[in-house]
């Protein structure tokens, strides 16, 4: 055997080492998957993120609370995530061939039991909907996946709610497209002329503090993936707190 050839045992080795490290196979990640709020309207689990319904918000019954390693303290709020139940690991629950798309809306707390959303953990607690396009129900409850990120397909434009009172303006962002998951923001009135950076309030809700009443109202977002696009003047002089206005414009 030369001296420059690696024996094929050692390739096959290096592959296994780093698929596992990476916990990954051809970009699909292993995780579990749970569902919860089965006595609730699937379009109300909005929590940690501030949908306040997931409906109205662009994003259907297919949701699901995502553990803290997936989360990121709110950062994943909008992301997409294509789930497959791992039917090889457990054929009695999973479905066979079958997959949901579902948007990140809320997040699973850990808990001192040595629970699936405990960190280093990924975990789906998925609304019921979403759970049984990809599994059974029964006494499992609980099954393995496999999961990717993909681009979210909306309809229509990205969406503004407006929330707060007098100069503390909250803005909840929904129906994002492309990578879903806004990483920076910014508001414009059209008589401030410049862009005003907001903070993260909590989820999907973004902040500034300027008195910006009785303006015309543009945004500017960035997403986690670096892709930037203005929405001038979406928002008429006339709004009022508590009202949404949807832009003609979206990530791809």
């Amino acid at each position: 055997m030369g001296p420059f050839i690696i024996p094929f045992v050692k390739v096959w080795l290096l592959f296994f080492i780093v698929g596992t490290i990476f916990g990954a196979v051809n970009g699909w990640f292993n995780a579990h998957a749970t569902f919860y709020g089965a006595d609730q309207s699937p379009f109300s689990l909005g929590g940690a993120c501030g949908y306040d319904n997931t409906l109205h918000a662009g994003f259907g019954a297919n949701t699901a609370a995502l553990s803290g390693a997936l989360f990121r303290d709110g950062e994943a709020c909008g992301a997409c995530y294509q789930l497959r139940c791992d039917y090889r690991a457990d054929p009695k629950w999973c479905l066979r061939r079958a997959s949901v798309t579902i948007t990140a809306t809320n997040f699973c707390p850990s808990n001192n039991n040595g629970g699936w959303c405990n960190p280093p953990h990924h975990h789906f607690d998925m609304s019921l909907p979403a759970f049984l396009r990809i599994a059974r129900h029964g006494d499992e409850g609980i099954v393995p996946v496999l999961y990717r990120r993909v681009p979210c397909k909306r309809r229509g434009g990205v969406r503004f709610t407006l929330k707060g009172q007098s100069s503390f303006n909250m803005v909840m962002i929904t129906n994002v497209g492309g990578s879903g998951n806004v990483k920076a923001a910014w508001i414009r009135g059209s008589r401030t002329r410049t862009w005003l950076p907001m903070n993260r309030n909590w989820g999907a809700n973004w902040q500034s503090s300027i008195d910006l009443r009785n303006q015309r109202l543009s945004f500017k977002l960035t997403l986690v993936d670096g892709k930037t696009l203005e929405f001038l003047n979406v928002v008429p002089s006339t709004w009022k707190f508590g009202q949404t206005f949807a832009s003609i414009r979206q990530f791809f």
